[in-house]
This record gives C-alpha cells, sequence and structure tokens, in this order.
C-alpha cells in the first residue's frame, strides 16, 4: 500500500481542526501518517525540550530512543539544521543512531511553528533500503507546515 497524499492531507486537516495541543496533534499525525503506507515501520516525534537536546513523543512501531542530542543522528541533523534528512542507506550517515537495528533508510522532517522555531522533528524510519522520494518529503512537509505553523 502507497499513501496517498491528497487524502492523507484532508484526513488529518479534518482530525485535527481546531485544535492546538501540540502532543495531541503529533498523536494524530503519527498515528495517520504510519497507517498510511507499508514502507512507515516507525512513526513518531522527537520533540525540543530543552537546548539542544530532544525526547521522544508520540510513536508509532518499536521503542524509539529517549533522547538525542541536536549534535547525534539524523534526527539531531534536522533540528539541528532545519532541513530535511532523507537518507537513503543509515549505515551510510555519519553518527547515525541505531534506535532499531532493522532500519535501513530514514526520512526527518523539521516540525516548525508559526513562528519558524523547530519545536520537534517528525521522524519515519523504513526497514526498507532508499525507501522515500523527494516527493514524501515534500508532501509530508506541507502536512507539518499546516498542522503545526498555523
Amino acid at each position: 500500500m502507497r499513501v496517498n497524499y491528497l487524502d492523507l492531507s484532508k484526513t488529518i486537516a479534518s482530525l485535527t481542526e481546531g485544535e492546538t495541543d501540540e502532543v495531541a496533534l503529533m498523536a494524530t499525525v503519527t498515528c495517520e501518517v504510519h497507517h498510511s503506507d507499508d514502507r512507515f515501520h516507525w512513526t513518531g516525534f522527537y520533540r525540543v525540550t530543552e537546548p539542544e537536546l530532544l525526547k521522544i513523543g508520540p510513536y508509532q512501531g518499536g521503542h524509539g530512543c529517549l533522547k538525542i542530542p541536536f549534535s547525534r543522528g539524523v534526527c539531531g541533523a534536522a533540528a539541528r539544521t532545519g532541513a530535511v534528512q532523507l537518507v537513503a542507506d543509515v549505515d551510510a550517515f555519519p553518527g547515525h543512531i541505531a534506535c532499531a537495528s532493522s532500519t535501513r533508510s530514514e526520512l526527518v522532517l523539521p516540525v516548525k511553528n508559526a513562528t519558524g522555531q523547530v519545536i520537534a522533528v517528525f521522524d519515519i524510519d523504513s526497514d526498507l533500503p532508499d525507501a522515500f522520494t523527494q516527493e514524501d518529503a515534500t508532501e509530508l512537509t506541507q502536512i507539518l507546515d499546516t498542522t503545526f505553523a498555523r
């Protein structure tokens, strides 16, 4: 099953309309995205809870890392730079943190609030190599912007 981004976007917008609580929004986005595509084996948020530190937020899949400093891994790079990280082969990413040994590729998107501040990262892991496309990055960024930067 491949994600239909138009349907996914409409569903998330409908479910989150009027909601302002970030954790509730994160939980809803995680659930909908995780179940939208067979490539998505771990899906969730790491929240900025103090300067230069991410802590696990709502997620679906096996256990995730509890804390990730901005200085480490794919999630840290997304938080530090504010840029999407599209990683075809996690073993080739310097400093990759293996929260799950089965992960082969990863897509991490910065989540920004209405003022443009990074408040979290949205992490999707796949057990398949080179599982993610630029379309995934573009469409998911739009969903996150619509949901969190209102």
